[in-house]
């Protein structure tokens, strides 16, 4: 996957809670092979209408048509642990959700498809979508070597992150890219194992 260092980008304000993943990808859209096309599954039935037209939505509208990052009230991704959810997100141009608290799977997704979720204290969230609806087409930076959210107004805001959950997204290393970091161990451990118990290898 992509790796996540420095993101400078429009940011869009999400003033709601209880965002849930079905929302952001309508459970009809669940099979659809990861791609291009999630781009309007994302947030679809909010965004269109029956006869594909676009409704009044943030999203639908400049600048933040443009945004790369999400400022989103309290429980961010919560409901179904569809992965689906995030690919929605990502293929739309998202690479970071600020919110006051995510769906523990949501997170998790996220951050395995190189999205980073960021938890900012409830006042501080509320504080940037209130800059981004007073000045549309403001940027965020987010840097997350040094775990941080510079908003408009230049003020620099600290999150906390898992030193794991960091490491693969500052070196783009999805589930197996990550195992396969270990493959000499695990070649090692595998050679040794079959010399110790002959008997499982009969073929080898």
């Amino acid at each position: 996957m992509k790796p996540f260092t420095t993101l400078t980008a429009i940011a869009a304000p999400l003033d709601e809670a209880n965002i849930d993943t079905n929302q952001l990808c309508p459970t009809r859209f669940n099979k659809v092979p990861r791609g291009p096309r999630y781009a309007q599954v994302l947030f679809h039935d909010r965004r269109f209408n029956a006869d594909g037209s676009e409704k009044e939505f943030l999203l639908n509208v400049e600048p933040f048509k443009s945004a790369r990052i999400l400022v989103a009230d309290r429980n961010f991704g919560c409901g179904s642990s569809r992965e689906s959810a995030v690919y929605a997100l990502h293929e739309f141009g998202i690479r970071c959700v600020i919110s006051p608290s995510f769906g523990d799977i949501h997170a998790n997704n996220c951050s395995k498809n190189g999205l980073l979720p960021v938890v900012l204290p409830e006042a501080v969230a509320a504080s940037i979508r209130a800059q981004l609806r007073d000045k549309p087409g403001a940027t965020l930076t987010v840097d997350l070597k040094s775990q941080t959210v510079t908003d408009p107004s230049g003020k620099v805001h600290g999150f906390d992150i898992h030193p794991v959950r960091k490491k693969c997204l500052l070196e783009g290393l999805d589930d197996v890219s990550r195992t396969q970091q270990y493959r000499g161990e695990i070649e090692a451990f595998e050679s040794a194992y079959k010399t110790e118990r002959p008997w499982l290898y009969p073929n080898a």
